[in-house]
């Protein structure tokens, strides 16, 4: 739900910006005003619709109560180091406020990719297999007598 009202959020103040560039007919560098707002939507639309993707596979794996795939786990991953870098970006620009704000969003993303973190399984096994208690293949099955001083 977080996700999903930061990518609300998002879109809001970008959608915001560039219609205040547009209207006061700014310029930098010498790029057209209509460029540089729909370079603001664009890029804004992007984040917003990475982010919504971030809820959904986070919805996913609450519902299934498993982790996604590699590919979902990197999109997850991606998504903490996006809200660690935009929160040190933010103390800056937005303030404590906003700086707390995403660092708990990033504390939620992290934290499931932590709690629902694939196990390690031992080689020759596969993913959910309980590994197999006997001697492990090559030794003799023998112990070796308890050290001495």
């Amino acid at each position: 739900m977080a996700l999903v009202l930061e990518a609300l959020a998002i879109a809001l103040l970008v959608s915001i910006l560039g219609l205040a560039v547009r209207r006061q007919n700014m310029s930098l560098a010498g790029l057209k005003t209509d460029d540089m707002a729909a370079g603001a939507w664009t890029g804004g639309g992007v984040a917003a619709v990475f982010l919504v993707v971030c809820a959904f596979l986070a919805l996913r794996i609450a519902v299934r109560d498993h982790m996604v795939g590699r590919v979902g786990r990197i999109v997850l991953i991606v998504c903490a180091v996006e809200h660690g870098v935009a929160g040190a970006a933010a103390v800056g620009l937005a303030g404590w406020p906003t700086f707390a704000v995403l660092m708990v969003v990033l504390a939620l993303v992290v934290a499931t990719l932590l709690f629902y973190a694939p196990e390690d399984t031992e080689p020759g096994t596969a993913p959910g297999q309980a590994p197999d208690a006997g001697p492990h293949p090559g030794s003799t099955g023998e112990t070796a007598p308890p050290a001495t001083a």
